[in-house]
């Protein structure tokens, strides 16, 4: 068989794949500093009102215990959702035992939860160190975060995934801060992890619902070696009246930024949310987040933001050699004369524009070095633009309103549509759900007795 003229071609060696993300070392410290109770003291004249309650062993132990098991109240019944409404003498004992109130072992801070509620007018927005239990919303019978009672916090605590890698996880794929603590550590790595654990001081966070939030104007920025990399917006559905507002929004981020964590921030690298209500004039920090893999990077990718030029390059538009200059033309040909000034346009790239080089087309005036050197300076004091994106008006997901979030945490249609009768629904599915693995089990033994007599 002959062989084809392309098989005869050497080919370059292609560029080796990466298998994992260039990331640096994530230090346990690095974690604990963006940690909501580490922060939140130094910064919390630019966050919305908020309260942070210490929470206590039994109280940990409250949220990791499998069931939902909710404390009596003027709205919850005072019987658990673990509750089996079958008959019979054998479930009696156990009846009696899961009716105890399991908030008795942590009153005060159930006390504590209900008064802040009151404090922040009856709504309230939970979530622990690092994470807010956004995949748990299905559950609630608003179908949000906002919370009116302590029972719709443990609800949502108790139902979120995010919550759980707070508690179990949060230290995982972390390095140690110093040989010393890694010295003096004994036993299994498993038990040095639990000992790590129990040291953090966490806190249940109750921010006061923001009026008429917009979740278009909440946005997340990146960080690199204390310079704002680029900026994203958190919502992944199009919005039509952001592109116009970008230089306005970049300009009042990154000023928020150079003034209040550039400096004061303990890491150099980190990702940071904010939100930016209209008239457009006060920037509010909502969260910090780690450099790691575990923070989402939304309308990026870790890979692209870690090889992404950044200010220590100087500007993000490539230098080009002495004697050319760069027009930016539109699709149509005619030049584009605020390409340079917009920077990224609404999906962060500057697809629909063409550069030309013109090299020697200007005459230069040997009269002119002075003006040459202005120029050189004003160069030089060029200030880095970050990459600012928001979801294009003809991506595949930018009327995804409807779509549902953290498609990873879905649970069968039959437990979401009891959750939307609130409570009372979720209640009598168990009980149902109860009754059929009792009846199944009933049917093996008896199966199983058959056999045995049998034989």
């Amino acid at each position: 068989m002959p062989v084809a003229h392309a098989d005869l071609v050497e080919r370059p060696a292609s560029p080796e794949i990466p298998t994992e993300l260039p990331f640096p070392p994530v230090t346990k410290s690095h974690i604990l500093n963006c940690s909501y109770h580490s922060w939140y003291p130094k910064y919390r004249s630019l966050t919305p009102k908020a309260r942070l309650i210490p929470l206590s062993q039994p109280f940990l132990s409250y949220l990791r215990a499998d069931g939902i098991r909710l404390p009596p109240g003027d709205h919850a019944p005072t019987d658990s959702w673990d509750n089996d409404s079958s008959d019979g003498e054998e479930d009696g004992e156990e009846d009696t035992e899961e009716n105890i109130d399991p908030s008795r072992e942590w009153q005060d801070i159930h006390q504590k939860i209900k008064d802040t509620i009151a404090e922040l007018n009856d709504s309230v927005m939970p979530k622990l160190n690092w994470s807010a239990p956004k995949d748990a919303t299905w559950i609630a019978a608003t179908n949000c975060m906002e919370c009116n009672t302590a029972n719709d916090i443990y609800l949502l605590l108790k139902s979120s995934d995010f919550v759980t890698h707070d508690l179990e996880q949060v230290f995982d794929d972390c390095e140690d801060d110093s040989e010393s603590e890694s010295e003096s550590q004994s036993g299994s790595e498993e038990d040095s992890e639990d000992t790590t654990l129990s040291k953090i001081p966490y806190h249940l966070i109750l921010r006061k619902t923001i009026p008429n939030f917009n979740p278009a104007l909440e946005f997340r920025c990146f960080v690199r070696s204390r310079r704002l990399l680029c900026i994203c917006q958190r919502d992944l559905n199009h919005f039509s009246f952001l592109p116009p507002l970008i230089p306005k929004l970049r300009s009042l981020i990154q000023e928020f930024f150079e003034k209040n964590l550039q400096k004061g921030f303990p890491d150099e690298s980190f990702a940071f949310d904010v939100y930016v209500p209209e008239p457009y004039k006060r920037v509010w920090l909502i969260d910090v987040n780690p450099w790691a893999p575990r923070t989402d990077p939304l309308l990026f990718s870790w890979l692209e933001i870690l090889n992404m030029r950044g200010a220590e390059h100087g500007n993000a538009v490539p230098e080009v050699e002495e004697g050319v200059i760069r027009l930016y033309l539109n699709g149509d040909g005619s030049l584009d004369h605020g390409a340079r000034e917009n920077g990224a346009i609404s999906n962060g790239q500057n697809g629909h524009n063409r550069s030309v080089q013109w090299d020697g087309l200007l005459d230069e005036d040997p009269g002119s070095e002075d003006e040459h050197e202005e120029d050189e300076e004003g160069e030089e004091e060029d200030v880095f633009t970050p990459e600012f994106r928001v979801v294009n008006r003809d991506d595949p997901e930018a009327y995804s309103f409807n779509t549902p979030q953290y498609s990873a945490h879905k649970l069968p249609k039959d437990v979401v549509d009891a959750s939307a009768d609130g409570e009372a629904g979720l209640r009598d599915f168990m009980a149902t759900w109860r009754e059929i693995v009792a009846k199944q089990e009933r049917e093996e033994r008896e199966e199983d007795d058959g056999d045995g007599a049998e034989d």
